[in-house]
């Protein structure tokens, strides 16, 4: 079992980190307060080579894999959670058209991507969040089109993007089976987004409403057959969770950045705070958490470089690190104490974009019920 990191992969984590320090860290706290996206972040990103990381050369992307993927999105998010967030989500609207466009939609969308648009993976909607079978939104053929009807809620990089990857009910009576999956431009008569809703944390990245009512989507830009659009998520969701686990690894170092040198600093009682074991031990677990973590996250971003089927593992770091930086966020603030509960320093904004990687791309409940649902046919199949 090989743990190291090849020089390529050094190269482009330390790559991102000085991008993430000198660009993103010192933009952090002003983008929070003012709810906005700083677009020429994206642009130095997208030269540097830190974004398309996993997108096919042939398509203007860097060609590399998950966890090339994952280590810059761990430096980016170790920054500033929010920019960092809206930095990547790109690859989650990339992903289901890698997996199931025909050669003619990759080369439609792929490369505007790697030429610096945005793109959203429109699936939720105000009644169906973790509940991803029970979307509403409907899509009904009309000779060589589909006509598209609905809505969707808190979709990331809404406001910025050129094209939506849509998943809508072909066959309202079959359930999971009836959705498909879309690809439909901004600029499409009836589409129309929402202004950015405003949200406890990750303010940097912008999350809208999309209202769809009667877009004509032609029935070439259908990706895969009508029907496998919930299997196109599932898929797409197994190969962006180690990037999302990447998230909450990079703000759980982000807890320990802040806080170690705090207690190092601090005096109560005649001693440093980090003297008093009680201090000492909360950082110590966050150093403990951050290390399984990245185990975590390495492994299941691994899997999936190597082909190999990932939905367990990416379901155990999904869940453990959003649940790992909630509590570093929160153990941050009460190492800091009065001061970490203060706008001053930035730990509150850390407990603040924290919360939401327990929600979004599957809840830690969802994750451990497919955890709980992996286990079952493993014990099926004697593995």
């Amino acid at each position: 079992m090989h743990f190291a990191l090849t020089e390529e992969q050094r190269m482009i984590q330390q790559l991102a980190r000085e991008f993430a320090q000198q660009e993103i860290a010192p933009l952090s706290a002003q983008h929070d307060r003012e709810q906005s996206f700083p677009l020429p972040v994206h642009a130095k990103a997208l030269e540097l080579g830190l974004l398309n990381i996993a997108m096919p050369a042939e398509f203007g992307g860097a060609g590399l894999g998950a966890l090339e993927v994952a280590l810059v999105t761990e430096q980016l998010c170790r920054a500033c959670l929010g920019i960092g967030t809206a930095l990547c989500v790109n690859a989650l609207a990339a992903e289901p058209i890698l997996l199931a466009g025909t050669s003619e939609q990759k080369q439609a969308w792929l490369p505007r991507l790697a030429a610096g648009e945005f793109a959203s993976f429109a699936l939720t909607e105000p009644g169906a969040g973790s509940d991803a079978a029970g979307i509403r939104s409907t899509a009904v053929r009309e000779g060589d089109d589909y006509v598209l009807n609905g809505s969707k809620m808190w979709i990331s990089n809404a406001s910025l993007a050129s094209f939506f990857v849509v998943f809508a009910k072909t066959d309202p009576a079959a359930g999971h089976k009836g959705i498909s999956a879309f690809v439909v431009e901004r600029n499409s008569p009836g589409l129309t987004v929402g202004e950015p809703l405003g949200k406890l944390g990750q303010r940097a990245a912008p999350t809208c409403e999309v209202f769809f009512d009667g877009v004509r989507v032609p029935a070439q830009q259908r990706l895969g057959a009508e029907g496998e659009g919930f299997a196109i998520a599932m898929r797409t969701f197994d190969q962006s969770r180690p990037m999302v686990a990447a998230f909450g690894l990079g703000l759980v170092q982000c807890c320990i950045d802040e806080a170690l040198p705090y207690a190092t600093e601090r005096k109560s009682m005649g001693q440093r705070l980090i003297d008093h074991q009680a201090v000492a031990h909360h950082l110590a677990e966050m150093q403990i958490r951050l290390e399984a973590s990245r185990l975590l996250t390495y492994q299941s971003a691994w899997l999936a470089d190597q082909g190999q089927r990932n939905t367990l593992q990416a379901s155990v770091a999904k869940a453990y690190s959003s649940d790992a930086a909630m509590w570093a966020a929160t153990q941050a603030i009460q190492v800091l104490g009065g001061m970490g509960y203060s706008t001053e320093y930035p730990v509150e904004k850390l407990f603040r974009d924290a919360k939401v990687l327990q929600i979004y791309e599957g809840t830690s409940e969802i994750q451990r019920s497919i955890i709980a649902r992996e286990m079952e046919r493993g014990m099926a199949s004697g593995a």
